[in-house]
């Protein structure tokens, strides 16, 4: 199983200006950093939730069809799938008809189930990468990010912006904050491929 990002969202959770609010920032000479740590905290974020937060696109490619009838699609919410396409031993590619399948997004992970009926093709399959999923996942734009995120990537942006290394002193090093891991966990997918 891989993973490949085809389209990065197209905002962030947090703007320049939520955080430089939090950050208690009124000059401009820091806006790039800020703005690299607003997207360092999501995809710090996305990977512990193992979330999209804003909509993005993604591949799925695996190598054989499942045992059963059902593929779990990672990086919850699911929005939609756009195609299930897969390679046989010669090369060619072919699109299993969306008929073949039902998407269930309110499972989360969400997966694609095969219809009453439908077997998954039987043809010889390349060897490697046969399988491509491509979705859309992450909860759409910012304002449906939960807010317990979005406070977790504030305090995150925040701890870095102020300890722009980790430091230790004696036996204390600066670490994240136990509130960021207190926010994030209830959001955790823990059932994964």
């Amino acid at each position: 199983m891989a993973l490949s990002l085809v389209t990065a969202p197209a905002a962030e959770p947090i703007t320049l200006a939520e955080a430089k609010v939090h950050l208690r920032v009124d000059i401009t000479d820091d806006d790039s950093l800020i703005t690299a740590l607003i997207v360092t905290a999501r995809q710090h974020v996305e990977a512990i939730t193992r979330r999209a937060l804003i909509t993005q696109t993604w591949d799925l490619t695996l190598d054989a069809w499942p045992d059963g009838d059902t593929i779990l699609v990672p990086l919850p919410p699911l929005q939609s799938v756009t195609s299930v396409t897969y390679k046989d031993s010669a090369g060619t590619v072919y699109t299993v008809p969306a008929t073949d399948y039902i998407v269930d997004k309110v499972e989360e992970p969400g997966r694609i189930v095969l219809a009453y009926g439908k077997t998954w093709p039987s043809a010889t399959l390349y060897p490697a990468g046969a399988i491509t999923v491509r979705f859309a996942a992450g909860y759409g734009d910012a304002t449906k990010v939960p807010q317990a995120i979005k406070q977790a990537m504030l305090l995150l942006i925040g701890q870095w912006y102020e300890s722009r290394e980790t430091i230790s002193i004696g036996n204390i090093v600066n670490e994240l904050p136990f509130t960021v891991e207190a926010l994030l966990w209830p959001y955790r997918v823990l059932r994964w491929l």
